[in-house]
């Protein structure tokens, strides 16, 4: 896997040009996306405190935005791609905002305007794209047997040539296939490793999977050698606990060191992580709960609302778990890995 080298890899000198400076920033936020090191995102921030802003295009507002979501800064993100949809005449930068907008909004668990962008999404970019970006969220709003039918048939019909859109379409069936108990979900996310094995969302949400239904080997096996990236470290922890791995005490350790450190910073990004590990690796029920409560204020993706359930139910938390049941019956939303809801 790859490793950051010692010293920011960003010359002293600021790019010429907006071109440049977005192009840095785009490789920038790439590989951050590829090896988890959110060391990368710090680069990026500090290009776009040296540049003016009012020198700021519609393209590096798109990707501020992006690197914005990235540091889990919601708002500024959206103040951002805003501005890009009032302002900007190119197609390709108003396409982009409105794909950010609607995920963005999905992960905060804001459906309706979540929807909203994706029907101007299809009415601007009609395609896989927009129609997984439906799917999602009529998963999450009472109907995902409906959106997992929809988007299915729609892939196997498909003559999009570009990878990059049938690869997004499987994902989401993936996605949508776990909330349904489906088996199917597994190798909806195979498919996309095997295209795309950096993808470190997909390989999490496969090792989840597995972790869920006690299959310790496989998820030893698709963490091997990505200890450095959060999610993955944290699921791999968790497994070598529950199967009494022989390394389970090292990579315990290592972890307990480095969100302490994360901590210490005031540099604690994945709060998400960090609740999982003090609940299932250190057996920390009430201060797992803090954590996981803090994440959903923010994030609330499946995982995020199964975190809290788990941690509210082993802490005995039951206001936390009254609100949580009616937030999800307020959407209608049903999961096959929230069986808390009904305990």
């Amino acid at each position: 896997m790859a490793t950051l080298p010692d010293t920011p890899p960003i010359p002293e000198q600021l790019p010429t040009t907006s071109t440049d400076l977005a192009d840095r920033v785009q490789n920038l936020i790439s590989q951050a996306r590829s090896t988890g090191d959110p060391r990368y995102l710090g680069y990026a921030e500090r290009l776009f405190q040296r540049w003016p802003e009012s020198s700021l295009n519609d393209r590096l507002l798109v990707l501020r935005a992006t690197l914005s979501q990235s540091l889990h800064r919601f708002e500024q993100a959206r103040e951002d791609l805003t501005v890009v949809l009032e302002r900007s005449r190119n197609r390709q930068h108003r396409i982009q905002a409105r794909l950010t907008l609607a995920n963005l909004e999905t992960v905060r668990g804001r459906y309706a305007e979540a929807q909203h962008h994706c029907y101007q999404l299809a009415l601007d970019y009609p395609g896989l794209i927009a129609e997984s970006c439906s799917a999602q969220v009529a998963a999450r709003t009472g109907d995902p047997e409906a959106a997992y039918r929809a988007l299915e048939t729609r892939l196997a019909n498909s003559d999009a040539k570009r990878p990059t859109a049938r690869l997004w379409a499987e994902g989401t069936l993936g996605d949508i296939a776990a909330q349904l108990g489906r088996e199917a979900a597994a190798r909806h996310w195979r498919d996309v490793l095997s295209a795309s094995p950096s993808d470190l969302y997909i390989r999490a949400q496969l090792a989840d999977w597995h972790l869920q239904r006690g299959h310790y080997r496989e998820v030893v096996a698709l963490t091997e050698s990505y200890e450095q990236v959060d999610s993955l470290a944290v699921i791999r922890a968790i497994a070598m606990h529950r199967s009494q791995h022989p390394e389970q005490d090292a990579l315990t350790q290592q972890l307990r060191e480095r969100f302490s450190e994360a901590r210490w910073r005031g540099a604690l990004l994945h709060q998400r992580d960090y609740a999982r590990f003090l609940l299932d690796v250190e057996g920390r029920p009430e201060q797992a709960l803090e954590h996981a409560w803090d994440n959903w204020q923010s994030q609330r993706e499946p995982l995020d609302t199964r975190l809290l359930l788990r941690a509210a139910q082993a802490a005995g938390n039951r206001d936390t778990l009254a609100f949580l049941r009616q937030w999800l019956e307020q959407y209608g939303q049903t999961d096959a890995r929230y069986p808390e809801v009904a305990s």
